[in-house]
């Protein structure tokens, strides 16, 4: 049997990155980080945690959906932060999204790991998701 891997690219502000968007590999659909930076100019959103997790979030329900599933399918959740004092804001922010958008995971919440990280990949960037979920 032979397992099948799509990748689908990422772009800022229309530039192609250096690493997948997402890549679908037999039943697992695995996000490259996902934080605040918009897709439309590629810089942080704001300096707002709340407002970085929204933007997160928001880039990976459509990363999930181009994949062919959904945030309902989501397994695995790894949060990066640059302070873990926004912890609490951001697994609120979290929680409120799902309950919106997967309202399944509201409920039945995926496994989760979160780390503080000396920086992530831009000064101004205060949290990363990273995600694995399963095929639609």
């Amino acid at each position: 049997m032979t397992k099948e891997k799509k990748t689908y690219l990422l772009s800022y502000a229309g530039r192609k990155q250096r690493f997948a968007r997402a890549v679908v590999a037999g039943d697992f659909v695995f996000l490259s980080g996902s934080s605040g930076r918009t897709l439309e100019t590629g810089e942080v959103s704001s300096d707002d945690v709340r407002d970085q997790t929204r933007v997160a979030m928001d880039k990976i329900r459509l990363a999930l959906e181009e994949a062919g599933t959904s945030m309902e399918n989501i397994v695995k959740v790894l949060i990066y932060f640059k302070d873990m004092k926004d912890y609490e804001a951001v697994k609120q922010t979290e929680f409120e999204y799902w309950e919106q958008h997967a309202p399944t995971l509201a409920a039945e919440p995926p496994a989760s790991t979160v780390c503080q990280v000396a920086s992530l990949s831009k000064s101004n960037m205060l949290v990363e998701f990273d995600i694995i979920a399963l095929c639609g």
